[in-house]
C-alpha cells in the first residue's frame, strides 16, 4: 500500500491556473523520486482560503462553463463570475481536472482534493 503525504495550500493571494498547476503535480506525485506515470502515488491536498483566490484579467466576466443534457438543444453555459458566486471550489476542481490526464486513475487522484 502507498504511504501518502498530507499537503496544506493556504489559496489566499495565488491565481486560479498556478495553484492548480501545483496541486495536480502534488495529487499525480510528481514531486517524488520514485514517480512512475502508471502508478498513483500522490498525495493528500487540503486547500484552505479558496473565496480569496485571485483571477487575472477578464476571466471572471468573459469565461464560460459548458454543459450538456445529451439532448438537441441542451447546451447550457454559466459564467466564471456566476459559478465563483455559488460553488467557490468548484472553479478550483475543474481547473485541477483539466490538469490531470485523462485515464482510469483522474478520479482516484480529484477524491484526494479536499477544498475547504
Amino acid at each position: 500500500m502507498v504511504q501518502r503525504e498530507i499537503y496544506t495550500i493556504d489559496a489566499s493571494g495565488k491565481t486560479i491556473g498556478r495553484l492548480a498547476s501545483q496541486i495536480a503535480l502534488l495529487l499525480r506525485g510528481k514531486n517524488k523520486a520514485s514517480y512512475k506515470p502508471q502508478v498513483d502515488e500522490g498525495g493528500v491536498v487540503y486547500v484552505k482560503n479558496i473565496r480569496e483566490v485571485v483571477f487575472t484579467g477578464k476571466k471572471l466576466e468573459q469565461k464560460k462553463y459548458y454543459r450538456h443534457s445529451g439532448y438537441p438543444g441542451g447546451l447550457k453555459s454559466k459564467a466564471m463570475s456566476q459559478v465563483q458566486a455559488e460553488q467557490p471550489d468548484e472553479v478550483l476542481r475543474r481547473a485541477v481536472k483539466q490538469m490531470l490526464p485523462a485515464n482510469r486513475l483522474r478520479e482516484a487522484m480529484l477524491k484526494r482534493l479536499i477544498i475547504n
